[in-house]
């Protein structure tokens, strides 16, 4: 069996477990929900268990996540549009759900149980926590060996299977979901594809605007079918602009493609 098979596999198990201890604890731990979910560092873990087991190769792997030391490996390219595509996802759901309800369903932050600044700060981080495994580690090694429109949908899908949670609710609010976040994979897989720094910043932040945005705007935590059908609608509609880009590959794709 290739080395990547066993990484992505090892990655998963500890990914997928981790998630449900962390869950199962958090409780325990008082540490609200609404401020962060624990669950969100299953993946993190799953990178920590694989940099454990491969340790030759898991700086390969990561390589763009964080700042590049001398400042120029960053190219100017489609990620500097994602931290636009965030709030046009939730403008667009929560402009849906407005209209269809009749209801904006706004909250205001000065509301919630939690200081909002305490909220923004571990959004972030726990966001960061999931992509640095799904956008930081898994993206890359199976954008090599499947190109990124079929690597960014199979991501989105393992990302969209990991919130088990999901398929307790209806049919539609799992399908809405798995929808969101396949067409969230594309547009943050394709909007990281030429980005050689900061990788992980870019994928975190993105990421935890959209959380952000469903806190504040909708309500599918309650396990509403409408907003998360919208969301996944919304989602899907910002992808699109994404999908018709043609990325090219990047250099050495081609040479490495099926050779680890």
């Amino acid at each position: 069996m290739r080395v990547w098979k066993a990484e992505t596999g090892v990655f998963l198990a500890v990914a997928f477990v981790a998630a449900g201890l962390l869950g199962a604890v958090q409780p325990g731990t008082g540490i609200p929900t609404e401020v962060v979910q624990l669950t969100q560092f299953g993946p993190a873990l799953g990178v920590l268990v694989v940099a454990l087991l491969w340790r030759g190769r898991i700086r390969a792997r990561l390589a763009g996540a964080l700042p590049s030391p001398g400042g120029t490996e960053h190219e100017r390219g489609p990620g500097l549009w994602l931290p636009l595509t965030a709030p046009l996802v939730i403008g667009l759901a929560a402009g849906g759900y407005g209209l269809s309800t009749g209801d904006p369903g706004f909250t205001d932050p000065r509301t919630l149980d939690q200081p909002f600044a305490l909220i923004v700060a571990a959004q972030l981080v726990g966001a960061c926590g999931e992509e640095i495994g799904w956008r930081c580690f898994l993206q890359p090694l199976l954008r090599v060996r499947f190109g990124p429109w079929t690597a960014s949908l199979l991501v989105g899908a393992v990302w969209g299977v990991w919130h088990v949670g999901v398929f307790a609710e209806a049919p539609a609010y799992a399908a809405g979901f798995l929808v969101a976040t396949m067409a969230l994979s594309v547009v943050l897989g394709l909007g990281l594809e030429r980005v050689r720094a900061n990788r992980l910043l870019l994928a975190g932040g993105f990421h935890a605007l959209v959380n952000l945005g469903m806190l504040l705007f909708m309500d599918e935590e309650s396990g509403a079918v409408a907003p998360m059908v919208l969301f996944g609608a919304a989602a899907l509609l910002a992808a699109v602009p994404w999908g018709l880009r043609r990325p090219a590959d990047t250099i050495g794709d081609a040479a490495r493609r099926g050779a680890l």
